[in-house]
């Protein structure tokens, strides 16, 4: 059997993946997704509706149709099946906002120089990247990004309080835009949830906590998770997105706040990109690894083995991987 010519093809695709990026977030600032449905996909009717020229919609809609976005017949445009239920501003899993976090200068600015990340073996942002005390992005991460990860939350719920028939306190570390505590407390009516992040984040939070009808029994703890009282007789503590921005010993640092903070047989349920062993599989998962070395000074994308080894070392028995359906995330369930 004969090896394959070299072929530079992937190289140019990997060199002018960006025109990708910015095709779909041009779609998006102009409304394209959400016009093309409306307009029965003909080019003149789409430009209208988008207040664009016809030349510029045909040129975007083939870019948008050879990348997978779109399906063309003739002369008329239609949304794949993907793009219909994420893409379209009416579509109650739109996902387009999200962009206002995934494509902000914060996270955008750290892979533009990531030569010298990968020779520095962190962030070349200012201080510390994205973890630097109350980092505006992350009130952008929960005002946008609910979305992304509303369809885990229920399935979280679930993992971390499978009967929903008791009294429980938990406590949401860096909870963000709330939606993994909220999903415990929709489900569980005798769930009390206690939220920690900074306090311009926790307003988002509470906003959201309002909206799900659970303001009641919803508190906040503003500060810094490695720093302020987290306070003690917790069932459930909740670390979803967070372990990743950091390095093993100060996430056993926090590991051992939490086990200390659990009453015992309490769990801690983490929410992870969590890789197979040789770091390369399955890819969605194992490329998060390159976002933390250009946005943060020593986060990573942890093994479960690695993570296993954390918790026990900050004092915990035992800790089992959840697959969740529909998300490259899983959940790490540890047992005090």
């Amino acid at each position: 059997m004969s090896t394959p010519a070299p072929n530079p093809l992937r190289f140019f695709e990997a060199i002018n993946a960006y025109q990708q990026t910015e095709a779909v977030k041009a779609a998006l600032e102009i409304g394209l997704f959400t016009a093309i449905p409306e307009s029965e996909g003909a080019v003149p009717a789409i430009a209208a509706r988008c207040r664009a020229a016809e030349r510029g919609i045909r040129i975007l809609c083939d870019l948008l149709t050879i990348h997978g976005f779109l399906t063309k017949a003739g002369e008329r445009y239609a949304l794949t099946p993907d793009a219909a239920t994420f893409l379209v501003k009416t579509s109650p899993a739109y996902l387009g906002d999200s962009i206002e976090f995934l494509l902000s200068s914060e996270l955008v600015e750290g892979f533009r120089n990531l030569a010298g990340a990968v020779r520095r073996g962190g962030t070349t942002l200012p201080a510390r990247g994205t973890m630097e005390d109350q980092h505006p992005v992350w009130v952008k991460f929960a005002r946008v990004m609910g979305p992304v990860t509303a369809a885990s939350a229920p399935a979280l719920a679930e993992i971390a309080d499978p009967r929903a028939d008791r009294r429980l306190r938990v406590l949401d570390i860096a909870a963000g835009h709330g939606l993994f505590g909220i999903a415990i407390a929709r489900r569980n009516r005798q769930a009390q949830i206690v939220a920690q992040d900074w306090a311009p984040v926790l307003e988002v939070a509470r906003e959201h906590a309002e909206k799900a009808g659970v303001a009641d029994r919803y508190e906040v703890l503003p500060g810094s998770a490695f720093d302020v009282e987290l306070g003690g007789g917790y069932d459930v503590v909740l670390v979803t997105n967070f372990l990743h921005h950091f390095d093993v010993s100060t996430c056993e640092r926090l590991l051992r706040r939490v086990a200390r903070a659990l009453n015992p047989g309490g769990v801690a349920v983490s929410l992870e990109f969590v890789p197979n062993d040789d770091r390369v599989t399955p890819a969605p998962v194992a490329k998060f690894s390159a976002t933390m070395l250009a946005t943060t000074v020593s986060g990573d994308a942890y093994t479960f083995r690695e993570y296993d080894s954390m918790f026990r070392n900050a004092g915990f028995s035992s800790s089992a991987l959840r697959a969740l359906p529909e998300s490259p995330q899983s959940a790490i369930v540890s047992t005090i």
